[in-house]
């Protein structure tokens, strides 16, 4: 289990994380969603021991990151930017890995050339971005982390090597009972394979629920009335209309609101779930940015 308890850090002056809280449960895959500038790298550069936190604590099982080596061994780590040696090539970065990652699987590397079909003495350097992010995950995945960290992972890959990588680490997930931090605002794509969703703004996390629980809490209704109700029993976060239809988004068990959307005797009424990119949007503000689709 990875835990920040009331993470801190300023940069210059600027929070970037402010007294944070995050648990991300072993054996999933959890989803780290915000908007640009919400925190998400800062606490992610926290919880693989690049950053120390000026207050608070991050541990992996209950033991401090920031230097230990035992725990960071247990810790793959995919960033948005690819690092690798000067020159060095996927063969040279493979004999580095080994070196520092005690359950490095040079048969599982053999056997990831047939889905990684890079030229393995080619400076990383020189290769395409898309091709870089291959790289970085074939070494990854070798380590056989008990965490695996992912800063925007599939950013420059084509589809068909998205849902290959996907594969991989969801296997690893059911198999190994590896644990996976993503952060990505590739929302719908998160939507398919996260267990739970943690949303982050300005710093802190607003919410953290399994996806499913966080989808059930949220619904869409489309009715029309022929006279104006009292919406007061409904804690609704956007109200919208278009001609006669009149569309709520309400915060509540699906149930709960349909029972008193009935009791408003309504024309008709529909209810419709709402997909994780929405449930971010309307948790995050809905009604500005629905002001702004609508100018743009």
């Amino acid at each position: 289990m990875i835990k920040a308890e009331a993470v801190t850090k300023t940069f210059d002056g600027f929070k970037a994380l402010d007294s944070l809280t995050l648990t991300v449960p072993t054996g999933g895959i959890y989803g780290l969603v915000g908007p640009n500038g919400s925190g998400k790298s800062t606490i992610i550069r926290h919880i693989t021991g690049i950053y120390r936190p000026d207050s608070g604590s991050i541990t992996v099982d209950g033991k401090p990151v920031y230097e230990n080596p035992g725990v960071k061994a247990r810790i793959a780590y995919i960033s948005d930017d690819i690092y690798a040696f000067l020159s060095s090539s996927l063969k040279d970065m493979r004999d580095f890995y080994k070196g520092i990652y005690p359950a490095f699987d040079t048969q599982r590397y053999e056997t990831l050339k047939e889905v990684f079909p890079l030229d393995e003495k080619k400076a990383i350097r020189h290769l395409s971005k898309g091709m870089q992010k291959q790289a970085a995950f074939w070494l990854a995945v070798c380590c056989r982390p008990d965490y695996l960290v992912l800063d925007e992972p599939v950013d420059g890959l084509d589809p068909v090597m998205r849902r290959k990588v996907w594969g991989i680490i969801m296997n690893d997930v059911a198999e190994r009972g590896t644990t996976v931090l993503v952060s990505s605002h590739n929302l719908r794509e998160l939507e398919d394979v996260c267990d739970h969703v943690g949303i982050i703004d300005h710093g802190k996390v607003l919410i953290e629920r399994s996806l499913s629980e966080l989808q059930d809490n949220m619904v869409k209704v489309q009715t029309v009335f022929e006279e104006e109700p009292d919406l007061s029993s409904l804690d609704i976060l956007h109200d919208s209309s278009v001609g006669k239809v009149r569309t709520l988004i309400v915060r509540g068990r699906q149930d709960e609101i349909a029972k008193k959307i009935s009791c408003l005797s309504p024309v008709f009424f529909d209810l419709l779930p709402l997909s994780l990119e929405e449930i971010f949007i309307y948790e995050l503000g809905g009604a500005d940015y629905d002001f702004q689709d609508r100018v743009l």
